[in-house]
């Protein structure tokens, strides 16, 4: 085979071999989210805690990290990534990477991070070692928010996990006048801020998680090392900032609480 003609079919067939990794990697990322990679030159960059789900989540909410198919500790990825990141990037002057990643709670990376976010927290499972490094994190300076549990059944669920980070911490609920409530933002309102079910249901709650609550996890300095969005779907509010049809108070709520806990977290 002539030269030119040889060259151009090895052209040919890398372009094909390329495309073919190109698109398994699009089928991987619906199922799972993409590898970690730090940036050290941004100052904020979106983590999310990538748990083992518990009993609960596997009868038939999803598998544990490392499994197939779309995990609790995913939900609302990546859009509520996505639009938080850009609110944080509009209305702060905090830089920030377009590459949000995730890490799991035994990952040496976490302490990398001042600001961890933790989703559908009532199916989650941290076990005795994962636990000592989450306190670990949370001792050194690190925050926790945790968010879109409700009802009885999974603040237990939460607890069972959380006892073993702090067995001799109380949780209370954070008071008014508390620095994460005002760091930019004054949060005086209180509304529940709901999944987008609300949008066909017109009904705010889940199971029977009533009543929003706003609770917390403090050092011995009084820092507040985790926020507890209990009752409510601060992570949909982010997912769904472009609908048309879900509350714009809901979603600018949901910024703000997003953004004062950043900031707390990166400040205190």
């Amino acid at each position: 085979m002539p030269k030119p003609a040889r060259m151009a079919w090895i052209a040919f067939a890398l372009s094909i071999v390329t495309v073919s990794v190109w698109a398994q990697a699009i089928i991987s990322d619906i199922e799972v989210a993409p590898p970690p990679r730090k940036e050290p030159d941004s100052e904020f960059q979106f983590v999310r805690l990538a748990y083992t789900s518990n009993n609960y989540s596997r009868r038939g909410y999803g598998g544990g990290y490392g499994g197939r198919g779309r995990r609790s500790w995913m939900t609302d990825w990546p859009d509520a990534e996505y639009h938080f990141s850009r609110g944080v990037d509009r209305l702060t002057r905090v830089a920030v990477s377009d590459n949000p990643i995730y890490l799991a709670p035994l990952d040496e990376e976490i302490f990398d991070f001042p600001w961890i976010y933790a989703v559908e927290v009532g199916r989650w499972h941290l076990d005795n070692q994962e636990a000592a490094h989450i306190r670990d994190y949370l001792l050194r300076g690190g925050f926790l928010m945790v968010d879109d549990f409700h009802g009885t059944y999974e603040w237990a669920a939460f607890l069972a996990s959380m006892e073993r980070v702090f067995p001799d911490r109380p949780i209370i609920d954070i008071p008014e006048n508390d620095a994460a409530f005002h760091v930019i933002y004054d949060l005086d309102q209180r509304i529940q801020i709901p999944s987008r079910q609300f949008i066909y249901s017109g009904v705010t709650w889940e199971k029977d998680g009533y009543t929003p609550q706003w609770r917390g996890i403090y050092d011995d300095d009084g820092r507040l090392m985790v926020a507890i969005n209990f009752n409510m779907d601060i992570g949909d509010a982010w997912e769904h900032a472009d609908w048309p049809d879900y509350p714009e108070n809901m979603t600018a709520l949901a910024y703000r609480f997003g953004i004062n806990y950043l900031l707390y977290a990166m400040t205190h």
